[in-house]
């Protein structure tokens, strides 16, 4: 995802957690004991399918009305806005873009979610669309909401996105979360903690974007997604770099 005329910058690899971080629990379990193993790509992985405007429903980017059965979701309805970019700036036109999420009340609709807060019968929480001509993407949404989670005795997760970035075929994604400016768990998150470079961490909280706000509606969060390079977005499955 690079221009002819340009060359691929160097990646900082100094930005990304180590795979065993003790204080993120799970990182004990699953960290390897062995160095890992490189395998080789056959040409269906790297290849196809394309993706194209056309898989996309009209309701897919809209997260307050694409599950809506009897009446729209309750919660904070927001407006997320950004651009996928390359390690020069240069948008990269039609990626798709998945996102995910819990609920307002911070339940993901999940068989294993068992968190105590209700689910939403109008609110699916997960949605995507593929970026324009300028690599620009959007989405409408509820704010999700933190919720706990078994790492330790009071361990709750700050409210975020997932999101999961496409190239030209399934083995080319990548996946990362985004983070709502001022939210005070965010630095009491293990795994917040658990990035080195905390400029890595800090482009991971996307900040309210007041002049893309819809009046009288919804407030708007801010989060670009740079593929390579210095300022490269922390991806969760590329902690080597890309």
């Amino acid at each position: 995802m690079t221009h002819a005329d340009s060359e691929f910058l160097q990646r900082d690899r100094s930005i990304h957690p180590p795979a065993f971080t003790p204080d993120y629990k799970t990182s004990v379990l699953r960290s390897p004991r062995r160095a890992m193993i490189s395998l080789q790509s056959s040409l269906s992985e790297v290849t196809g399918p394309a993706f194209g405007h056309s898989e996309l429903g009209p309701l897919d980017n809209d997260l307050i009305l694409n599950y809506a059965r009897e009446g729209e979701p309750i919660g904070e309805r927001i407006f997320v806005h950004g651009h996928v970019r390359d390690e020069n700036g240069r948008g990269i036109p039609n990626t798709l873009v998945e996102f995910w999420q819990a609920n307002a009340g911070g339940r993901y609709r999940h068989r294993n979610d068992r968190y105590l807060a209700p689910i939403d019968p109008n609110f699916g929480g997960c949605g995507r669309t593929i970026t324009d001509e300028t690599g620009f993407y959007y989405f409408r949404t509820i704010k999700p909401g933190p919720y706990p989670w078994r790492n330790n005795l009071n361990s709750w997760r700050p409210a975020h996105i997932h999101f999961s970035v496409f190239g030209t075929g399934f083995a080319q994604r990548l996946i990362t979360q985004m983070y709502f400016e001022g939210d005070p768990l965010i630095w009491r998150d293990p795994m917040v903690l658990g990035i080195p470079d905390r400029s890595a961490a800090e482009r991971l909280i996307a900040p309210l974007d007041l002049g893309a706000a819809v009046p009288l509606d919804m407030l708007a969060y801010k989060f670009d997604i740079v593929l390579r390079g210095r300022q490269q977005t922390l991806f969760e499955n590329k902690l080597q770099g890309n």
